[in-house]
């Protein structure tokens, strides 16, 4: 069988053998094709990079770490933003067979000094001055670092003891040899990744070369790449989905990736970029659909076209797919000038040329799905986590059911075990947890199936996620219910922009939930409230009102799944403040804490909500 043109740009994980085997290969491959972009700030324009240019610039790296008298084995962190810096370090250091950390941005000062200390980094490659002052005063937890490398031109004089302090511009040869892959063994391993920590303090996942391009590779053979794809990097590359999904991908089927400004940026990146493949999680798609809503508020037929739009783009989708009836003949009439004036409209923020658009990092709400499939977005959702490198399912555009995970890639085999819990076996699942023998022998079962510690149904050979083993609540009542389901349908409703499900041991659901700054003065207002009294949040007519629209959005759950109790702020949890983790997931043993005055006042006697539960169960009393 003939091969495709993509196929023979692709490079096999037995081509390239390692990480940086992969880069020795691409740029011999394809040496004037365009691997990456980045914004230059001084010229105030995108830069663009071959993969010619990339090998000379690694081999520089690479000469630099080699001068710091590193061993193989040896772990060197970097806390730096998505770049081309970044993927230097991480190539260079691997080829030295030096295992890389990598650290979000965005993380707390403690979480990076306990992954420094853990890990026993020995060199840091940071961005900033300022990012090394913050940590300085935790110089204690991490005795085992020697030098800090800072992207900065000027270094700070009389840094911590024991730790020298060098500015990228003294550190970096001005020309340097070709880089060398001294790894030999693709097992040999590649970067310890450390877990998000939502219950605790993060574990490091070890991931092997072996791991990462098998996964690399199975994603491709599952979901077609080509060397015309442009790739806009926005996720932090710390996080394994970005990672393998954002960059080794790419750099397996020659495509080139171009690194957002900030996610702040991603607006202005998008048009200028004009991506084909975007790798997302739901909040970016959230964030859109929130803006969307908002400006059709105050609008009802602009509103309503919307709607019309979606509904008969969705059943479009519906019917290519083979799960549904063909639209009727006003639908067709009618779809080719909403999808001009309306569906282009919106797909034109994305670019305008986007063949894929993947979702991941968490469940993407069927809402989001409906409406930019039904727009016409290529949208699909996949499952996976750091453990199995990280990808375990996709759908695919031509065998896309969104309200599943997908089919399982090629080579990964998944089963069920105790309480439905999905088991993974694959080349991509981990050596193990660094320094946490008991930790890596119970996250696998007898059989050698690595636990996910994710409930799921497997129907026609596709992979659906119903709840975490963890993080399911049991009421009083002894019903169960899985908090994340209903916190995702919470926040489809735009003026709710965070929210954390209650109620573990009590007879009924409320809600911590965090209301959209810009949508809350209207919503006040409608509830006859002045939004910025000092107790306006605390008002009974708002809280009628947000549980109204909470309700209205839980309908499809069972009755036991109602919300009965709410609690509103106007502040954000962030990972600053320790209330999310740099993946964006709920910390949710530290809000408990943070706020268990609030959770108790829900299930004071005497509230509303609880007299409404007693009048509401009364019947069913009577009737046992």
């Amino acid at each position: 069988m003939k091969s495709s043109p993509a196929a023979r740009h692709l490079i096999t994980p037995a081509e390239a053998r390692t990480l940086p085997g992969l880069l020795l290969r691409r740029s011999a491959r394809t040496p004037e094709g365009e691997a990456y972009r980045q914004y230059d700030v001084s010229a105030a324009a995108w830069r663009s990079y071959t993969w010619r240019e990339m090998l000379a610039e690694v081999g520089r790296w690479q000469a630099a770490l080699a001068g710091e008298g590193l061993a193989p084995g040896d772990r060197v962190a970097v806390l730096l933003p998505n770049s081309v810096e970044w993927v230097c370090f991480d190539l260079a250091a691997q080829g030295l067979g030096l295992v890389v950390v990598p650290l979000y941005t965005t993380d707390s000062p403690g979480n990076i000094a306990h992954i420094l200390g853990d890990s026993g980094a020995r060199l840091l490659l940071i961005g900033t001055a300022p990012q090394w002052r913050v940590l300085a005063p935790l110089r204690g937890q991490f005795p085992a670092l020697e030098r800090v490398v800072c992207l900065e031109r000027e270094g700070i004089q009389g840094t911590e003891p024991g730790i020298a302090w060098t500015a990228i511009a003294q550190w970096l040869p001005a020309d340097a040899a070709a880089p060398q892959d001294r790894t030999g063994d693709p097992g040999t391993l590649a970067t310890i990744v450390y877990t998000s920590g939502t219950t605790g303090r993060p574990k490091g996942v070890m991931l092997s070369h072996a791991n990462i391009l098998a996964n690399a590779d199975a994603v491709l053979r599952h979901v077609a790449g080509y060397p015309e794809d442009r790739y806009l990097s926005f996720l932090p590359l710390s996080h394994a989905f970005e990672r393998t999904a954002g960059y080794y991908v790419p750099m397996m089927a020659g495509s080139c990736v171009a690194f957002a400004r900030s996610v702040q940026s991603l607006p202005e990146d998008l048009l200028a970029v004009r991506p084909t493949v975007l790798v997302s999680v739901p909040r970016i798609y959230e964030r859109a659909y929130a803006r969307i809503v908002q400006g059709l508020e105050a609008r009802p037929l602009a509103r309503a076209l919307f709607e019309w739009t979606v509904d008969i783009g969705w059943q479009r989708f519906a019917a290519a797919q083979g799960r549904g009836p063909r639209p009727g003949p006003l639908a067709r009439l009618a779809w080719p000038p909403l999808r001009r004036l309306i569906a282009r409209r919106v797909l034109a923020r994305f670019g305008g040329r986007v063949r894929l658009a993947v979702s991941g990092g968490a469940a993407l709400p069927s809402r989001l799905a409906r409406c930019f499939i039904g727009l016409g977005l290529p949208l699909v959702q996949g499952y996976g986590l750091t453990e199995t490198a990280p990808v375990v399912a996709a759908n695919r555009l031509e065998d896309n059911v969104p309200e599943s995970v997908g089919a399982p890639l090629p080579g990964t085999e998944v089963n069920l075990g105790d309480d439905g819990e999905l088991l993974v076996r694959s080349a991509s699942v981990m050596l193990g947890y660094w320094r946490h023998p008991d930790a890596t022998r119970e996250a696998f079962d007898p059989q050698g199936w690595l636990r996910t510690g994710d409930q799921a149904r497997i129907e026609n050979g596709r992979v659906y996620i119903v709840g975490r083993l963890k993080e399911i609540l049991v009421l009083s009542t002894a019903e169960k219910i899985a908090p994340g389901d209903l916190e995702m349908a919470i926040t489809a409703d735009p003026l709710f922009d965070q929210a954390m499900v209650v109620g573990e041991g009590r007879p009924y659901l409320g809600a911590l939930i965090v209301l959209n700054g810009e949508a809350w003065p209207a919503f006040a207002e409608s509830c006859g409230v002045r939004p910025a009294e000092a107790h306006a949040l605390a008002a009974p007519a708002v809280a009628e009102a947000v549980l109204k629209r909470i309700e209205g959005g839980l309908q499809p759950f069972p009755a036991h799944a109602r919300v009965r109790g709410v609690w509103l702020t106007l502040d954000p949890w962030t990972i600053e403040n320790g209330l999310i983790t740099p993946t964006m997931k709920l910390k949710r043993a530290e809000l408990e804490k943070r706020f268990a005055a609030a959770i108790a006042g829900l299930y004071q006697a005497g509230r509303p909500e609880t007299a409404r539960l007693e009048r509401d169960q009364a019947p069913q009393a009577a009737a046992r």
